[in-house]
């Protein structure tokens, strides 16, 4: 009997790990849905507010200016507090962010609520991408990280689109009301199923300033701002592109297909950026660059749409994967400081890809930005096999 007992408790410990690892997935899908949703929403944002695309494309930018700052701030102030607390309370201010949006009577109310997603990004990503192996036995860390970054794919699959035609349905307001609900569910998740996490390993300031100067940091920095760029700088405007030759009611289903893509892209990076990170980040980078350099020419029809967009999601499926595997391959030792500069690195390019692609689309055309991110894959390509034949 007793030992009956013992194995249903520990059953019923396994499940309540990992029923904490997928709370914190989920908090992570709601982070990326509420970053990325104005990319679905744009032109109905825009015209509420009277902006060009490029005005509106601020929204993107807003966030992750602020996450790369929030990033190594909010992680070296909290660095004693205890991390589910951390977690809940970022869960709390996203939800009013999320509130705050789909109110907002003027435009500097909605860059309000964006800069409070860009805190959340910036706390919530550097504290629980890393949280894997002390909410499940080590021997399962691997695949509870796996779980935690799948939210990012599953964001462009579910969230975005599920967002996109609840907007076209009901206004991008009552999307962005039924995402801050959806976050407060999250919140009792996090509070219910993730426990008590004193922190074990206080990152200091010297921490970050030591990684820093670490040559495979450097590398990770070079190649994570290039791919992020090309990326960003495109694919905040490539609904604004497809409204202008695919039929809107097709919009969300297109954005539907991109997320699938990259949910596979993320599942097959996973599984060979262990053996072979190089290649997998080359190829992800390629596929990237092939995407948006042809979808200019090849993308004004509905099929050539459609392949290149599960090209270009199978290729950034695998770019968050990749990126965080060179940080933690080059900092083993400090995998707080290595989620720290992942999160921040990635959210300010992703700030200075919006921002760039909004310069040229209102200066130019969205297929010039198009093919401008092209030419910056084709860069961080290069700049890989430069560094892989150096080492």
């Amino acid at each position: 009997m007793a030992t009956g007992t013992v194995v249903r408790a520990g059953v019923r410990a396994g499940v309540r790990e990992w029923l904490g690892v997928g709370a914190v997935t989920f908090g992570i899908f709601s982070i990326v849905t509420a970053e990325m949703l104005p990319v679905g929403l744009l032109g109905p944002m825009g015209s509420t507010f009277g902006l060009s695309a490029g005005r509106t494309g601020w929204l993107m930018t807003m966030p992750g200016l602020v996450a790369a700052v929030a990033a190594p701030v909010v992680t070296v102030a909290t660095a004693r507090l205890d991390r589910r607390v951390m977690l809940c309370a970022l869960m709390l201010v996203l939800a009013a962010a999320d509130l705050l949006a789909a109110a907002a009577s003027a435009y500097w109310l909605e860059l309000l609520s964006r800069v409070l997603v860009g805190l959340v990004i910036g706390g919530f990503w550097s504290i629980g991408a890393g949280l894997a192996g002390r909410l499940v036995p080590e021997r399962h860390a691997v695949g509870a990280t796996a779980v935690i970054f799948s939210a990012v794919p599953l964001g462009s699959v579910l969230g975005v689109p599920a967002g996109t035609y609840l907007g076209d349905l009901a206004g991008w307001r009552t999307a962005f009301a039924v995402l801050g609900l959806l976050t407060l569910a999250v919140l009792g998740g996090l509070y219910a199923f993730v426990p008590p996490l004193p922190p074990l390993q206080v990152t200091r300031p010297a921490v970050l300033q030591a990684a820093l100067r670490q040559r495979d940091t450097g590398v990770a920095l070079a190649l994570t701002c290039l791919i992020v760029t090309a990326h960003f700088g495109t694919y905040t405007y490539v609904t604004t592109f497809l409204r202008e030759s695919i039929q809107p009611e097709l919009l969300s289903g297109l954005l539907l297909v991109y997320g699938v893509a990259g949910l596979v892209g993320n599942l097959v990076a996973g599984s060979t950026a262990g053996r072979h990170l190089h290649a997998t980040f080359l190829t992800c980078a390629g596929l990237i660059a092939a995407a948006t350099l042809l979808l200019p020419i090849l993308g004004r029809s509905t099929a050539g749409a459609v392949i290149l967009l599960v090209v270009w999601g199978l290729g950034y499926g695998g770019v968050p994967v990749c990126s965080m595997s060179l940080f933690a391959k080059a900092l083993p030792r400090t995998r707080e400081a290595a989620t720290v500069l992942f999160t921040s690195s990635f959210q300010a390019t992703l700030s200075a890809g919006a921002l760039l692609g909004g310069l040229v689309v209102d200066a130019w055309s969205v297929s010039v930005a198009m093919v401008s991110g092209g030419l910056c894959a084709l860069l961080a390509c290069t700049v890989l096999l430069g560094f892989r034949r150096a080492t």
